[in-house]
């Protein structure tokens, strides 16, 4: 199926005001439109649980020679003014015993999707939400144990975190502004607390708004593939910066940092497939995770943001 084909499936499903789930890969590649009509069991989804991760995730980090050489390459694309802001990701073993549908079945994530036995997510970032003409996108940026003392003033105050973040929001503010009229960001770095096993994180978000035409959900196909890929999980400047993630990360993300979302008739919701765990075709199971990096980031304190996401 093609671009096309898919742009096409989305406009007539929600022109029609018929639910749909959707799901689409990083790069475009591979995606899934269907009714919730005919959905079958082997996907299933949450928006709505309780805002903690309780059971613990025991994993072998990637290698941190590894992660630091990508770092490097990373710095000298920002030097030479390839990129500005990037978001490196890694894959991490993980050690259990549990399938993937246990874990999902054990996670109290407010948000989760279980697809197919091929992976799941416990995504706290939302992609788009559509409300009555109003498109609405959560870029969240800047993460920080809140254990450490002082952790929210840290955070708010960390001159990376608010460069980082700051160049997402504007990003964002122009990625709406190619779909929407009278883009504002409405609220600016406000702290999202997530729980998880044995910690709670502390992270920065932003909320950015714009109006849609009252015939949106003729062309919601059309704008949604307009935005893809998502800002947060690739960086700036967007198209050059893609590139240069398929160079230095040399891995396929395949459906990690893709998107899924549920369209019931009316609104739509959506979210980044981050936090996510993906069944190899050995059978065993891996995290995917990271963070963005700037001219003024800390290798090690960038691999601890990537070891600290690996939670379910």
């Amino acid at each position: 199926m093609s671009l096309e084909s898919l742009e096409k499936k989305i406009n007539s499903l929600s022109s029609k005001k018929e639910p749909f789930f959707f799901i689409i890969s990083y790069d475009m590649s591979e995606y899934e439109v269907v009714a919730l009509s005919k959905m079958k069991n082997d996907i299933k989804y949450s928006f709505d649980g309780a805002n903690n991760n309780t059971n613990k995730l025991d994993f072998e980090a990637i290698n941190f020679q590894e992660y630091k050489n990508k770092f490097n390459k990373v710095q000298e694309n920002i030097k030479q003014g390839n990129t500005y802001l990037l978001n490196l990701s890694g894959i991490s073993n993980l050690k259990t015993k549990l399938s993937l549908k246990e874990i999902y079945e054990k996670s109290n994530s407010p948000n989760k999707l279980f697809y197919k036995d091929k992976f799941i997510s416990f995504s706290p970032e939302k992609f788009i939400e559509i409300n009555d003409n109003k498109i609405s996108t959560y870029p969240m940026k800047g993460t920080i144990n809140a254990s450490i003392p002082n952790a929210k003033e840290k955070l708010l105050n960390n001159k990376k975190e608010l460069a980082e973040h700051t160049m997402i929001v504007d990003l964002l503010r122009n990625d709406l502004s190619m779909v929407s009229n009278n883009v504002q960001v409405d609220r600016f770095r406000y702290i999202d607390k997530i729980k998880t096993s044995n910690k709670t994180l502390l992270q920065t978000s932003s909320k950015i708004s714009g109006d849609l035409q009252d015939n949106w959900k003729d062309n919601l196909g059309s704008i949604i593939i307009k935005l893809l890929p998502a800002g947060s999980i690739t960086g700036t400047p967007k198209i050059n910066t893609i590139k240069l993630l398929k160079d230095i990360e040399n891995y396929n993300r395949n459906f990690f940092t893709g998107i899924y979302g549920v369209f019931d008739g009316e609104a739509l919701k959506s979210y980044v497939l981050i936090r996510f765990m993906e069944k190899q075709k050995r059978g065993n199971l891996v995290f995917k995770s990271g963070g963005g990096i700037t001219g003024d980031s800390d290798v090690n304190d960038e691999y601890m943001e990537l070891c600290d996401k690996i939670y379910m």
